[in-house]
Protein backbone atom coordinates (compact mmCIF):
# COMPACT_ATOMS: atom_id res chain seq x y z
CA UNK A 1 0.00 0.00 0.00
CA UNK A 2 1.61 3.24 -0.84
CA UNK A 3 0.84 6.54 1.18
CA UNK A 4 -1.73 7.48 -1.14
CA UNK A 5 -3.75 4.68 -1.05
CA UNK A 6 -4.13 5.05 3.30
CA UNK A 7 -8.10 4.47 3.60
CA UNK A 8 -7.93 6.82 7.16
CA UNK A 9 -12.11 5.77 7.33
CA UNK A 10 -10.36 2.62 8.54
CA UNK A 11 -7.75 4.04 11.29
CA UNK A 12 -9.14 5.33 14.40
CA UNK A 13 -9.05 9.03 14.43
CA UNK A 14 -7.94 10.33 17.98
CA UNK A 15 -10.33 11.84 20.23
CA UNK A 16 -9.30 15.72 21.95
CA UNK A 17 -9.09 14.59 25.28
CA UNK A 18 -7.96 18.56 26.21
CA UNK A 19 -4.17 17.72 26.77
CA UNK A 20 -3.05 20.47 24.47
CA UNK A 21 -5.26 23.04 25.85
CA UNK A 22 -2.68 24.94 27.85
CA UNK A 23 -0.03 25.00 24.80
CA UNK A 24 -1.87 28.01 23.20
CA UNK A 25 -0.14 31.82 24.70
CA UNK A 26 2.58 29.50 26.40
CA UNK A 27 6.12 30.41 26.33
CA UNK A 28 8.28 28.04 24.40
CA UNK A 29 10.58 25.99 26.68
CA UNK A 30 14.04 27.82 26.62
CA UNK A 31 15.93 24.46 25.78
CA UNK A 32 18.07 23.28 23.10
CA UNK A 33 17.12 20.32 21.13
CA UNK A 34 19.55 18.05 18.37
CA UNK A 35 18.21 18.77 15.06
CA UNK A 36 18.91 16.14 12.04
CA UNK A 37 21.33 18.65 10.49
CA UNK A 38 24.31 18.45 12.67
CA UNK A 39 23.13 21.44 15.11
CA UNK A 40 20.74 22.63 17.59
CA UNK A 41 17.73 24.37 17.80
CA UNK A 42 15.94 25.75 20.28
CA UNK A 43 12.72 26.84 19.55
CA UNK A 44 12.38 30.17 21.85
CA UNK A 45 14.91 32.22 20.55
CA UNK A 46 13.42 31.22 16.53
CA UNK A 47 12.75 35.11 15.49
CA UNK A 48 8.86 35.21 13.66
CA UNK A 49 6.62 32.35 12.60
CA UNK A 50 8.02 28.68 13.28
CA UNK A 51 6.09 25.81 12.44
CA UNK A 52 6.36 22.40 14.27
CA UNK A 53 4.73 19.22 14.19
CA UNK A 54 5.05 16.85 16.41
CA UNK A 55 4.11 12.74 15.70
CA UNK A 56 4.41 9.50 17.29
CA UNK A 57 7.06 7.78 15.68
CA UNK A 58 8.54 7.19 11.82
CA UNK A 59 8.60 3.59 10.60
CA UNK A 60 11.60 2.27 8.82
CA UNK A 61 11.94 -0.06 5.99
CA UNK A 62 13.83 -2.11 7.77
CA UNK A 63 11.95 -2.64 11.04
CA UNK A 64 8.40 -3.16 11.78
CA UNK A 65 5.65 -1.01 13.50
CA UNK A 66 4.77 -2.03 17.10
CA UNK A 67 2.28 -4.81 17.05
CA UNK A 68 -0.94 -2.79 16.97
CA UNK A 69 0.26 -0.18 15.66
CA UNK A 70 -2.65 1.02 13.45
CA UNK A 71 -5.21 0.03 16.03
CA UNK A 72 -3.67 3.07 18.18
CA UNK A 73 -6.08 6.10 17.77
CA UNK A 74 -3.67 8.89 16.25
CA UNK A 75 -0.81 6.60 15.61
CA UNK A 76 -0.62 5.76 12.04
CA UNK A 77 -0.04 8.35 9.58
CA UNK A 78 4.44 10.14 10.62
CA UNK A 79 5.25 9.71 6.93
CA UNK A 80 2.40 10.70 5.42
CA UNK A 81 2.51 14.24 7.66
CA UNK A 82 6.28 14.15 7.27
CA UNK A 83 5.99 14.06 3.06
CA UNK A 84 2.95 16.60 3.18
CA UNK A 85 4.88 19.12 5.02
CA UNK A 86 7.81 18.24 2.58
CA UNK A 87 5.64 18.90 0.05
CA UNK A 88 4.12 22.34 1.46
CA UNK A 89 7.37 23.44 2.34
CA UNK A 90 8.02 26.58 0.16
CA UNK A 91 4.28 27.47 0.21
CA UNK A 92 4.41 27.82 4.14
CA UNK A 93 7.82 29.83 3.77
CA UNK A 94 5.36 32.18 1.24
CA UNK A 95 2.62 32.10 3.79
CA UNK A 96 5.42 33.43 6.59
CA UNK A 97 6.60 30.66 8.51
CA UNK A 98 10.40 31.22 8.28
CA UNK A 99 11.29 27.77 10.42
CA UNK A 100 9.75 24.52 9.88
CA UNK A 101 10.62 21.47 11.60
CA UNK A 102 9.22 18.05 13.03
CA UNK A 103 9.86 16.57 16.21
CA UNK A 104 9.68 13.52 17.61
CA UNK A 105 11.08 11.19 21.04
CA UNK A 106 13.02 9.16 18.74
CA UNK A 107 16.81 9.64 18.64
CA UNK A 108 18.41 12.08 15.75
CA UNK A 109 20.30 8.68 14.54
CA UNK A 110 16.93 7.27 14.13
CA UNK A 111 15.26 10.24 12.46
CA UNK A 112 18.17 11.29 10.36
CA UNK A 113 17.46 8.24 8.39
CA UNK A 114 13.87 9.46 7.53
CA UNK A 115 15.03 12.85 6.81
CA UNK A 116 17.42 11.50 3.93
CA UNK A 117 14.69 8.26 2.88
CA UNK A 118 11.65 11.00 2.60
CA UNK A 119 13.97 13.86 1.12
CA UNK A 120 12.81 16.56 4.01
CA UNK A 121 14.03 20.00 2.92
CA UNK A 122 13.83 21.12 6.99
CA UNK A 123 15.03 19.65 10.36
CA UNK A 124 13.76 16.67 12.74
CA UNK A 125 13.98 17.58 16.07
CA UNK A 126 15.01 14.79 18.78
CA UNK A 127 13.26 15.01 22.04
CA UNK A 128 14.46 11.58 22.96
CA UNK A 129 15.44 12.65 26.50
CA UNK A 130 11.71 14.09 27.24
CA UNK A 131 12.91 17.17 28.76
CA UNK A 132 11.08 19.29 26.06
CA UNK A 133 8.19 17.09 26.62
CA UNK A 134 8.19 17.43 29.98
CA UNK A 135 8.32 21.21 30.90
CA UNK A 136 5.27 22.00 28.01
CA UNK A 137 3.77 19.09 29.27
CA UNK A 138 2.75 17.44 25.95
CA UNK A 139 -0.09 14.88 25.37
CA UNK A 140 1.76 11.67 25.12
CA UNK A 141 1.20 7.76 25.07
CA UNK A 142 3.23 5.04 25.85
CA UNK A 143 3.48 2.26 23.22
CA UNK A 144 5.43 -1.30 24.25
CA UNK A 145 6.84 0.68 27.08
CA UNK A 146 8.29 3.52 25.31
CA UNK A 147 7.07 6.91 25.14
CA UNK A 148 6.02 8.46 22.35
CA UNK A 149 4.60 12.43 21.69
CA UNK A 150 0.90 12.72 20.53
CA UNK A 151 0.74 13.81 17.47
CA UNK A 152 0.02 17.62 17.35
CA UNK A 153 1.14 20.87 15.50
CA UNK A 154 2.11 24.23 17.21
CA UNK A 155 2.56 27.69 15.23
CA UNK A 156 5.14 29.40 17.24
CA UNK A 157 5.61 33.61 16.56
CA UNK A 158 9.12 34.73 18.38
CA UNK A 159 8.88 32.13 21.11
CA UNK A 160 5.12 32.12 22.21
CA UNK A 161 2.76 29.47 21.14
CA UNK A 162 -0.01 31.47 18.57
CA UNK A 163 -1.69 28.05 17.74
CA UNK A 164 -1.92 24.33 18.22
CA UNK A 165 -3.55 22.38 16.15
CA UNK A 166 -4.64 18.80 18.50
CA UNK A 167 -5.67 16.06 17.74
CA UNK A 168 -4.30 15.94 14.18
CA UNK A 169 -6.62 13.48 11.56
CA UNK A 170 -5.77 13.12 9.14
CA UNK A 171 -2.19 13.63 9.17
CA UNK A 172 -1.88 14.31 5.61
CA UNK A 173 -3.98 17.17 5.98
CA UNK A 174 -1.93 18.73 8.69
CA UNK A 175 0.22 20.72 6.71
CA UNK A 176 -3.09 22.29 4.52
CA UNK A 177 -4.62 22.75 7.98
CA UNK A 178 -1.75 24.79 8.71
CA UNK A 179 -1.89 26.77 5.44
CA UNK A 180 -5.14 27.43 6.03
CA UNK A 181 -4.43 28.91 9.66
CA UNK A 182 -1.70 31.37 8.52
CA UNK A 183 -3.88 32.51 5.21
CA UNK A 184 -6.63 33.35 7.45
CA UNK A 185 -4.14 35.12 10.03
CA UNK A 186 -2.64 37.60 7.46
CA UNK A 187 -5.58 38.51 6.45
CA UNK A 188 -6.63 38.87 9.85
Amino acid sequence: MSLADVDWSLIPEPADDGKAAHLEGMDVADLSLPVTDGGTVNLRSLPGLTVVYIYPMTGRPDKDLPDGWDDIPGARGCTPQSCAFRDHAAELRELGADHLFGMSTQTTAYQAEAAARLNLPFGLLSDAQGAFSDVMDLPDMVVHGERLLKRLTMIIKDGVIAKVFYPVFPPDQDAANVMAWLTTAQKG
